[in-house]
């Protein structure tokens, strides 16, 4: 699978954030609004990133454990 369908797949499942790769093939994602005193005290980040798409998605679910979002997330 190409990065780009990567991308969209990965923005489509998790809408609250901008996904992106970095030119040195690092992932990326940036939440769209800033946290909440509750969410930052959870251990939420504003961007996060990973070597890979999976390992940015395990992330990702774990952001939006910790801020209490999973209900938002779109279906994969």
């Amino acid at each position: 699978m190409t990065f780009d369908r990567h991308l969209a797949e990965i923005a489509r499942e998790f809408p609250k954030w901008t996904i992106w790769r970095s030119d040195a093939g690092r992932w990326w994602a940036t939440r769209h609004h800033p946290l909440d005193a509750a969410q930052r005290d959870a251990g939420c980040a504003m961007t996060i990133d990973a070597d890979d798409p999976e390992q940015l998605r395990e992330q990702l679910r774990d952001q939006e454990r910790r801020a209490g979002e999973e209900e938002g997330r779109a279906p994969p």
